[in-house]
Order: structure tokens, then C-alpha cells, then sequence
């Protein structure tokens, strides 16, 4: 059968490779081809692979060795792969351990199953699991050449953002400044730094603020990372002297970045004017929001000019729309140049 496939240079392959595998991207059912000096090279969601791949549809061969859950079912259950965890959506408890011992019995490389047992809640926004399979709700979770330890118990964490948060990174030059007002466990934060940018993450939740500090072991930034469990709002104060440098003083950012990120989607404009406080003479402020699919930007847009005008001039330089959320919501995001 057709399925969509990286094309790539073979000699281009092998990184090619890593990149997708990286991503976790590469669909395991079915064998990488070559043919004259092409690989192809399947993947799991065409809409996931970014410009930078040549992207075709192409009938390539399935992998007859590697027995998948469907097989052992009968029947394809639907399950989110993050590291060596399967991440299930079941209401029916009997349901849910015959798919979590299906994927056990099968060729993927998982370990731990975990069945949601709740929405996402709180100030932390962080849900309860159901443990079907493994030792605990720790997984390590890799994303475009970085790698993420998290507890998915203690801290938010969506691996469905990685194509969203590659293409934010590709943004980041080295030497900026950037500020990350709802950080996690450093998505964002750890990928910028790899790009020479200086970075803040902040998050009120205490547990994302330690695995941030171990993620930026993991990567290697750990001079380039400055992570901070607080409330955002207590970190831009104009009365109030800034710190020499991230690492010393007062934690005090105003007029600080020439980046910011604000993905927080359902209440980020309450955050606005904090935002507007943190960023320097020039900034890019990117603005998640939830809205209704007549008007998805609109509502954000006009929020962010009624804050930051006249002191600054806004320019939206890209509408984009990261996810369908609910019936007729989008998750989008607005990147935003600020110039003072």
C-alpha cells in the first residue's frame, strides 16, 4: 500500500534518519526503501513532517517480522507513543488492560502503559493515570535531537506540540535572549539553548521546574538555562533594578527578551501585560490561544494591540494554526514582532 515517506539523497539518509527518529516520527510497520540513490524513509503522520523534507506518498513494503497490537487484537486501538510508554484514552477498565497486554505482547518498544484517568486540572494543569503496565509514570521522551525526563503524573507534557515546538525553534538565532513564561519541563526552553540562545523558563509548578534543571543536564545547556519557580507575574517589575546577568540579583526581567513564549492557551491574556513588561525594544512574542474556527485570531490579535499599543508598534507576522482542539476550536498560535 501507499504510505507517506521522507525522500531523501542516500548519502543524506542516515541523518535524515536520526532527524525523524528524533521526532518520533518513523513508522515501524513498514521497511525503509532504496532505490537509484533514494531512500524512503515512512512515517507515522504526514501532517508532523515539516517543509524542510521532501514528503511523498509511495508503496513501500510492510515489515513482516514485527507483530503489532492490532494483530494480537483483532481490532486497531488508538494509543499515543512517548518513549518506552503507550498512553491510552480508555473509559472501559476491561478494554484497557487487553490493549495494555496487547502491547505488551507486541514487537514495540514499550514498557510502561498508562490509561488517563482524568482531564488535565489545576494550576498546574497536570492529570491522573491509570498505571496498567510498568514501575511508575517517569518516562524519557525524545523530540528533534533532545531528550526529556518527565513524570507525566507531576508535570504537563504533550507530545502532539513537537512539530509546533520544532518549528518556533527554527526561529531562534544564537545570542537572543528568551523567556519562556509557562515553561514545563523545557520543550521549548532546552531547544533554544541549544541554538546559543540565553534562556528563562519559569512555571509555578515546582516538579516541572526540577525536571527542567535535569533536562538541561541531559542537553548539555546548563550555563545557557535559567530556570524559576514562580508566579510570572512577580518577574517584571520596572521599579526594581535588573540583575547583572540571568544568574544573579533580583530575579527581575523587565525589559529583558527579544523572545517570548506564552503557551498557555486558554488564559495567556490574562498574562498579556507581563509579557509586555519582559520584552526589550525589539521582541517576538508567540501567542497561543483557543478560539472558535469563524474568528480564530482575531480575538488574540486584538488583545495583544490593546496592551502593548502605542508604547509599542505590533506587527503579526504569522497567523498560524498549530491543532484542531474541539468541534469548530483551533489551537493557534500568533507570532507577534514587537518594536518599541
Amino acid at each position: 500500500m501507499e504510505v507517506p515517506c521522507v525522500r531523501v539523497a542516500r548519502e543524506s539518509g542516515e541523518q535524515t534518519r536520526r532527524e525523524l527518529a528524533d521526532a518520533d516520527l518513523i513508522d515501524d510497520d513498514y521497511e525503509i526503501t532504496v532505490e537509484d540513490g533514494t531512500l524512503y524513509i515512512p512515517v507515522t503522520d504526514r501532517d508532523a513532517v515539516t517543509d524542510e523534507f521532501d514528503l511523498v506518498s509511495r508503496r513501500v513494503d510492510e515489515r513482516e517480522t514485527q507483530t503489532r497490537p492490532a494483530d494480537i487484537l483483532e481490532f486497531d486501538p488508538s494509543y499515543e507513543r512517548l518513549g518506552t510508554a503507550a498512553l491510552l484514552d480508555e473509559d472501559d477498565p476491561e478494554r484497557a488492560q487487553e490493549i495494555a497486554t496487547a502491547i505488551l505482547e507486541s514487537d514495540l518498544p514499550v514498557e510502561t502503559v498508562l490509561n488517563k484517568a482524568s482531564k488535565v486540572k489545576g494550576e498546574t494543569r497536570v492529570r491522573d493515570w491509570e498505571l496498567l503496565a510498568g514501575e511508575n509514570t517517569e518516562v524519557v521522551h525524545r523530540e528533534y535531537g533532545c531528550e526529556f525526563a518527565l513524570d507525566l503524573a507531576a508535570v504537563y507534557f504533550s507530545p502532539r506540540l513537537a512539530t509546533e515546538r520544532h518549528r518556533i525553534t527554527q526561529q531562534v538565532e544564537t545570542g537572543e535572549r528568551a523567556f519562556d513564561m509557562f515553561a514545563g519541563v523545557g520543550p521549548f526552553v532546552i531547544p533554544f539553548a541549544k541554538r546559543g540562545a540565553e534562556c528563562v523558563g519559569v512555571d509555578i509548578n515546582p516538579d516541572a521546574i526540577a525536571y527542567l534543571r535535569e533536562n538541561a543536564r541531559r542537553n548539555d545547556v546548563v550555563d545557557d538555562v535559567t530556570a524559576i519557580c514562580a508566579n510570572v507575574r512577580t518577574l517584571a517589575d520596572p521599579d526594581r533594578e535588573q540583575p547583572s546577568t540571568t544568574k544573579g540579583g533580583a530575579p527581575n526581567y523587565d525589559n529583558w527578551a527579544d523572545r517570548i513564549v506564552m503557551n498557555l492557551p486558554h488564559s495567556a491574556d490574562e498574562f498579556l501585560e507581563t509579557a509586555v513588561a519582559l520584552a526589550g525594544d525589539e521582541c517576538v512574542l508567540h501567542y497561543y490561544d483557543i478560539q472558535h474556527e469563524d474568528d480564530p485570531f482575531g480575538p488574540g490579535e486584538r488583545t495583544i494591540r490593546a496592551v502593548a499599543e502605542p508604547e509599542y508598534d505590533v506587527t503579526v507576522e504569522t497567523r498560524h494554526t498549530v491543532r484542531s482542539y474541539a468541534p469548530h476550536e483551533l489551537n493557534v498560535c500568533l507570532d507577534v514582532r514587537l518594536e518599541r
